[in-house]
């Protein structure tokens, strides 16, 4: 909540941008979608031997067409969408620049300057793709997965049922792995917080650590930090590892039941060649 009360004042004041942005993705997502309809014409006119040169020129032109026009709205989407983040990631550090401005020198005797690094760093950062690439993953989840789920149904209701039944496992291991990963990278943020503090540290009392010899044991304290952090690094690194491989093994189930169950509904003509490879690649769209 506290997130989206900071992006607010940003996607009021670029409303038109934001909609702007939206329908060039959708119109994307449409043109990506009818593409498989043209492969499933294109198979099928050669399966039938009914296709000539024109016919098969026709085709080309025309998902180059597709291909153009996708181009020029895709452009316009992340000119639109992808410069928002960069905007609020702009106007955030000037406000928290502005902000700390403002404060008193009690105020930063209380607070370490670790935790401000890692607020003016990561924390924005994560602000920021949140602000563009997750807004745009959200119209995509909205928009592309329901109607490549559609086009689906479309070509055969049962078929659709198979290749989603592997989809299930995917919602559920991603709840597990995303709560996994958000407790890890909070750990990541606390250990990059104590090896920002440990070298203010160090740089701010030099003197004294040559003073009294101390910088043997002072680089031994900045290793152990560098290592910690490096270790709950490749935590989260090995979560994010098994994730992904989980996520294209149901997939694959998924692809499987395709092939299988789609293949014999081909071969006794339920389905026609063209749909089943239009199948597939609204399987890949979906995936």
């Amino acid at each position: 909540m506290g997130s989206l009360r900071l992006l607010k004042p940003y996607f009021v004041e670029n409303r038109v941008a934001i909609l702007v942005g939206a329908l060039s993705l959708i119109v994307v997502d449409l043109l990506q979608l009818y593409i498989p309809r043209i492969v499933k014409n294109v198979v099928d006119d050669l399966t039938l031997y009914r296709a000539s040169g024109r016919d098969l020129l026709f085709y080309a032109l025309s998902i180059l067409l597709i291909t153009l026009i996708m181009a020029f709205f895709r452009y316009v989407w992340r000119r639109c969408l992808i410069g928002l983040s960069r905007t609020v990631e702009e106007g955030l550090r000037n406000r928290l620049f502005a902000h700390l401005q403002t404060l008193s020198d009690r105020w930063f005797g209380r607070v370490r300057p670790g935790d401000l690094m890692a607020h003016a760093t990561n924390d924005i950062g994560s602000v920021r793709m949140a602000a563009g690439m997750g807004l745009v993953a959200l119209i995509d989840a909205v928009v592309l997965g329901s109607a490549a789920v559609g086009f689906m149904a479309y070509i055969n209701v049962r078929l659709t049922l198979y290749v989603l039944m592997p989809m299930v496992f995917i919602v559920f291991a991603t709840r597990f792995f995303t709560r996994r990963m958000h407790h890890l990278y909070q750990a990541v943020q606390a250990a990059f917080t104590d090896l920002t503090e440990i070298v203010r540290e160090r740089f701010a009392g030099i003197r004294i650590i040559k003073a009294y010899n101390r910088e043997k044991a002072s680089a031994e304290v900045f290793r152990q930090h560098s290592r910690e952090l490096v270790g709950k690094q490749l935590q989260l690194v090995r979560i994010t590892g098994a994730f992904f491989p989980l996520m294209m093994l149901f997939s694959n189930f998924s692809l499987a039941a395709v092939l299988y169950f789609g293949g014999h509904d081909a071969i006794a003509m339920v389905i026609t060649p063209g749909d089943f490879v239009a199948f597939i690649s609204y399987l890949a769209i979906l995936t």
